[in-house]
């Protein structure tokens, strides 16, 4: 199964979609921001990126989830700083002080051809939202040299549907987060009160496009969604309300990985309700939730 990026690249609409994306960034609004700065001209918004990507490191990874790792593992593009900077990240260095250094779409193309001689299963793009843009340039320079595996949307759902459309036929796996649902706690967390809208707006529009997930003979994804949700204290991420949104109005069918490795790390220790690990007992109540919703996937 060829991945979708192939047949549009072919008719010559990835090179469309280049300069659409691209002409955005003169008034950026990629994401819900809506900044309005100037990339082109070196101007930065929330995400403090200009008009190059840059990258914080990449190779094979096997902790993500079973369907990407497979035997080989995912093939992991980490892309420095985010649009949405939730104040416990776990990748703080690299979302928040910005740990990284700027490439060129030609060197990005050069990182996803290593990692398909490698024997990686995908192209795992961490936190592409605010540079959706330079990795479709990376594209269009890494497809003639070969590149022929599926590519992952690896991001936070804090994301602007007219930028998905953008997309479509070219990604083959969305991989989002949904992190909260009550807007008081994203706004408090992330300074995104109308994150609960967009990632529910988000999560619609990617699983029109690839569908519920799809694994070969081998157990490894092809195409689809796959939905990561994480567990936090106090039940701070309102994780009923979300997993019962996803098997009512998305498909109860979704792969859903129930992420039980919360921990306070960057400026958690500041907020009370957040400044611990989660409990086995608040996982677990996780895991019921979404079992109790209709939701079989569990990774």
């Amino acid at each position: 199964m060829e991945p979708v990026y192939l047949e549009t690249y072919d008719k010559g609409i990835l090179e469309e979609r280049v300069d659409k994306t691209r002409s955005i960034l003169e008034d950026c609004h990629l994401c819900p921001r809506k900044c309005g700065v100037n990339r082109l001209e070196g101007e930065k918004g929330v995400c403090r990126t200009s008009a190059q990507a840059e990258v914080s490191s990449y190779g094979p990874h096997f902790g993500e989830e079973r369907p990407l790792v497979g035997y080989a593992g995912s093939g992991t593009i980490f892309l420095t700083n985010c649009n949405l900077l939730c104040v416990f990240c776990q990748n703080y260095e690299i979302s928040h002080l910005g740990e990284g250094y700027q490439v060129t779409p030609e060197t990005m193309a050069g990182m996803m051809i290593d990692l398909q001689k490698q024997g990686c299963h995908n192209i795992n793009f961490v936190t592409p939202t605010h540079v959706v843009p330079q990795i479709l340039a990376a594209l269009l320079k890494a497809i003639p040299y070969g590149l022929k595996i599926p590519l992952v949307y690896n991001c936070s759902g804090y994301e602007e549907v007219e930028t998905l459309r953008l997309l479509d036929g070219i990604f083959d796996i969305y991989m989002p987060d949904f992190k909260f649902w009550d807007p008081d706690k994203a706004k408090l967390y992330c300074k995104a009160p109308d994150y609960p809208d967009k990632a529910r707006e988000a999560l619609k529009e990617m699983h029109r496009q690839v569908g519920d997930l799809k694994l070969n003979s081998r157990g490894i994804a092809t195409r689809g969604l796959l939905v990561r949700h994480l567990v936090m204290p106090n039940n701070v991420a309102g994780t009923k309300e979300i997993v019962n949104f996803i098997a009512k109005e998305i498909s109860k069918n979704t792969y859903v990985n129930i992420m039980n490795q919360y921990r306070p790390c960057g400026k958690a220790f500041e907020f009370k309700e957040i400044a611990r690990p989660i409990t086995r007992k608040e996982y677990i109540e996780a895991v019921q939730w979404a079992s109790e919703a209709g939701l079989e996937r569990l990774d």
